[in-house]
């Protein structure tokens, strides 16, 4: 379930029980000797369960130092805070690149100033142009800064 405060993103999104109940699953079966804690190893081994993917060096690095460092590895309580963030990451691009893709009506993989013009005028028809191209602007510089392909 998704909800959000206005103008704050990524929204926020909890799990469904039988989804909760799920990545403890995976907590469990990773910590094959009820260590009560996943390892640097167990955490991929449950990342590929549950999202289809091993984790790179630096995402397994960023990862474990993050956690509490009187503990051995990753318990089960920051592995789900771990486990929402990513699912969230994942629905907030699939989101972003759904709208996108409604409104790339060429298949060219990237907004003109005339397709962002006609994306405005549906979703927001009193908006003035001088604002429409601010925003276009401002898309411009945020995709340049982080090379961001949707």
């Amino acid at each position: 379930m998704f909800y959000s405060q206005p103008g704050l993103r990524p929204r926020t999104w909890e799990a469904s029980s039988p989804e909760h109940k799920k990545w403890v699953e995976v907590f469990k079966a990773c910590d094959e000797d009820n260590k009560g804690y996943l390892s640097r190893e167990d955490f991929k081994v449950a990342v590929v369960m549950l999202f289809g993917y091993k984790p790179s060096k630096i995402e397994a690095d960023s990862v474990m130092s993050s956690v509490d460092p009187n503990t051995s590895g990753i318990r089960l309580k920051e592995f789900l805070d771990i486990v929402r963030k990513k699912k969230e990451a994942q629905l907030y691009r699939s989101e972003v690149r759904h709208i996108f893709t409604a409104f790339d009506r060429h298949y060219r993989g990237y907004l003109t100033l005339e397709d962002f013009k006609k994306a405005f005028k549906q979703v927001a028809p009193k908006l003035s142009e001088r604002i429409i191209l601010e925003v276009f602007r401002l898309q411009i510089v945020a995709c340049s800064e982080t090379e961001y392909l949707v």
